[in-house]
């Protein structure tokens, strides 16, 4: 991990990404409102194995688990040196569901995925629509099932949500959302 960024940065980075791509274009019409009211957890973990990572992805649960919602209703799990392959990321899933299950966590808890090289069954690589999962580094985001209910009963058309996403990915561009990732990564 020489010369790699430290755990603020990595969070600034990530940071920035949240606020210039997922609530300035409403990708997730459910993440202004824990954002703005810092109930966002964010955790970089140190894991240079799947193995850690899921250790930490299991602490992190029981962490969420402990917390007040009203403090803390989402968890950002960012694992910059691990699972940098977005095949290897997307085959870690697997276990990240079997962990939600096993653990007795599948009632509460729903994990996002996100990754620099996301790529949506059907797409090519430079699909416009993959920057609607693209993040900065590859990121577990912990939601409670409870708040997502929630949200989801209070919006019009949750079901449009994937398609409009797509959409604004596609008008957008590949080009601008790759350089909006790109000055994000250039923050402190």
């Amino acid at each position: 991990m020489k010369n790699s960024p430290s755990p603020d940065t990595v969070i600034a980075h990530t940071r920035c990404w949240i606020e210039r791509a997922v609530i300035a274009f409403n990708l997730c019409p459910f993440a202004r409102k824990p954002y703005q009211g810092e109930q966002v957890r964010y955790v970089v973990s140190d894991a240079e194995q799947p193995e850690q990572l899921l250790e930490d992805l299991a602490a992190e649960l029981e962490q969420l688990r402990a917390s007040d919602p009203e403090l803390v209703e989402t968890t950002v799990l960012i694992h910059p040196w691990v699972l940098q392959d977005f095949l290897d990321y997307n085959d870690f899933l697997d276990l990240v569901d079997a962990l939600l299950e096993q653990g007795g966590y599948a009632d509460e808890f729903q994990i996002a995925s996100l990754h620099p090289d996301y790529q949506f069954a059907g797409t090519a690589p430079d699909d416009a629509e993959n920057y609607t999962n693209r993040s900065p580094y590859p990121i577990l985001h912990l939601l409670r099932i409870d708040g997502v209910a929630r949200a989801i009963a209070g919006h019009p058309r949750p079901d449009a949500i994937p398609e409009r996403n797509i959409e604004v990915m596609e008008r957008e561009g590949a080009e601008k959302m790759q350089a909006l990732l790109a000055e994000c990564m250039g923050r402190e």
